[in-house]
């Protein structure tokens, strides 16, 4: 459950701001297919501060109705805790099979507060949880000694480590061995990240091209680091992508022109115009003309 790719799937819309569980339905089962190892919903990369809890729930439905079994694990991220700690009840009464926890969305906590947040969730939850550290993002870093003091609850299982800092894997496999699965969150340091241990993938530009982003995991479980390298080497522009501000608008134009999906992002994104455009439609398009022929995978 805490190995592999995992798509930070997005949220679709229909054109009057509803959801669009035909179309989720559609792309979710592109990533089951292609051989991820299962879901997160209503991260970042799937608008989920602007999704009602009713709406997060209907999205889990829909993302456990495509997963042919694979874990789907729902996204914590509010301002307040209280609020935190009623998403993973609700999750969790929904049938989620894990939670993705972000300590804070607004108020920066300092380490105590983030123990006690991170806490709380999982109480609420009662569910395995995955550690989201992503101090750039959310301007909260769950450091390696909070890493340590969470440790004694068996349900922190995981962590997606996002800090930008790739000596970090390192650091939390030294102090921890295997305590904790370390899955990368950020797509343009995965080989690396893959390369000093991390066991997962937590990924953004799998919605777009799910069998490279498989391709390159499973390249490099199987020390095949040479093949996974020359997909990623292909595969670095697309990925650059997912480290923006506009990570959302990226992508889903990405999947717009690759998948055949579409843009439609919920306010106040709107989607991308001009020169940004411009920009990512001529990545897909240079892209998709020098697309690799992906090695044979066991």
């Amino acid at each position: 459950m805490w190995r592999g790719v995992l798509p930070a799937v997005t949220t679709k819309f229909d054109r009057e701001d509803g959801l669009d569980h035909s179309e989720m339905e559609r792309c979710f089962g592109l990533q089951i297919d292609a051989g991820c190892d299962g879901l997160v919903v209503c991260g970042s990369l799937g608008e989920g501060p602007m999704l009602t809890l009713e709406e997060k729930l209907a999205v889990l439905a829909t993302a456990r109705a495509a997963a042919a079994g694979k874990p789907v694990l729902m996204t914590v991220a509010a301002a307040s805790t209280a609020e935190s700690a009623a998403i993973a009840r609700a999750a969790a009464k929904a049938g989620a099979d894990g939670l993705m926890v972000v300590p804070s969305l607004v108020y920066h906590t300092d380490p105590a507060e983030t123990l006690a947040t991170l806490r709380a969730v999982a109480q609420a939850g009662d569910l395995p949880v995955m550690i989201y550290s992503n101090r750039l993002a959310y301007r909260v870093d769950v450091t390696v000694g909070i890493m340590e003091e969470l440790a004694q609850d068996e349900r922190f299982v995981a962590v997606k480590e996002s800090s930008d800092d790739i000596r970090r894997t390192t650091e939390i496999i030294n102090r921890f061995g295997d305590r904790y699965a370390v899955l990368t969150g950020v797509d343009n340091l995965a080989f690396e990240a893959l390369a000093v241990g991390a066991v997962g993938w937590v990924a953004g530009l799998v919605c777009a091209f799910p069998a490279e982003t498989v391709a390159i995991h499973r390249l490099m479980q199987a020390g095949r680091w040479g093949e996974a390298l020359s997909v990623y080497r292909w595969f670095r522009p697309l990925l650059d992508l997912d480290v923006s501000s506009y990570l959302v608008q990226n992508i889903k134009l990405v999947e717009a022109l690759a998948i055949g999906s579409n843009e439609r992002v919920r306010l106040p994104r709107l989607p991308l115009a001009g020169e940004r455009r411009g920009t990512v439609e001529a990545i897909v398009a240079r892209a998709l003309e020098t697309r690799p022929t992906l090695p044979a995978l066991s």
